[in-house]
């Protein structure tokens, strides 16, 4: 019987495979960024993935998320996420937590040893905790910056935070993280000069982010090329 994981093997061998399925990655915001994250983690192999996410799919959510379908808006993001892993690897150990993570919530969140955490969440105050939180523990984190209001996919890529330029949340970031402390972190994040919307629409007192289907899911398809690369060079040494 054929291995679903066969071609994946080809290029990184048995051993690769079992570091893969072994290993336990969490991830923060499964939308745009995240989702394609998620599934591509489940595709590689990975054996045992958290999701953590609080939101409910929206119809505005379609036009750029994986899990976004017409017959599902209005159900939890995280449930219909742990669907469709489970329906690509039925063998996966997954956990889906519908809960917003922030200081209150991180103890009970983030209560495992991970090998690996993704932060594809949009709020700062969420962003810069779970950054902490990680540094704190010891676990390996690959953060998003902002992937909205931006057109062009080549534009993104893998460096340290304090090397990025251009994008205003990381920027954000850098000034947070610098006076906390921290040193490095490695992120995602597009080069490219952020778009002004068309139109002003407002959610509270904040303006609410353009977006195209190709550019948040590149986004979450190359962090899931780092995570991947970092565990196996792990078994490399």
């Amino acid at each position: 019987m054929k291995d679903w994981r066969m071609r994946t093997g080809l290029v990184i061998g048995d051993e690769g495979l079992e570091k893969l399925k072994n290993s336990k990655v969490i991830i923060f915001g499964v939308g745009g960024v995240g989702g394609f994250a998620a599934e591509a983690i489940a595709r590689a192999g990975v054996g045992n993935i958290t999701i953590v996410d609080f939101d409910d799919i929206d119809i505005t959510n379609i036009n750029r998320q994986v899990i976004a379908l017409h017959s599902n808006v209005g159900k939890l993001k995280v449930e219909a996420m742990k669907e469709r892993l489970l329906d690509i690897n039925p063998e996966l150990k997954i956990n889906a937590v519908a809960k917003l993570y922030n200081a209150e919530t991180s103890d009970e969140i983030l209560c495992e040893d991970y090998d690996y955490a993704i932060d594809a969440i949009d709020m700062v105050s969420s962003k810069i905790h779970l950054i902490e939180k990680c540094t704190e523990k010891g676990i390996k984190i690959i953060s998003s910056m902002g992937m909205g209001n931006k057109l062009d996919p080549t534009k993104i890529e893998i460096t340290d935070i304090y090397k990025t330029s251009m994008c205003p949340l990381a920027k954000v970031m850098r000034r947070e993280l610098k006076s906390r402390g921290i040193k490095k972190l490695k992120v995602v994040y597009s080069t490219e000069k952020a778009i002004e919307p068309k139109k002003k629409i407002m959610n509270g007192n904040k303006m609410t982010a353009g977006s195209v289907s190709f550019v948040p899911s590149v986004g979450g398809l190359v962090i899931a090329s780092a995570v991947i690369r970092d565990l196996i060079n792990e078994m490399q040494g």
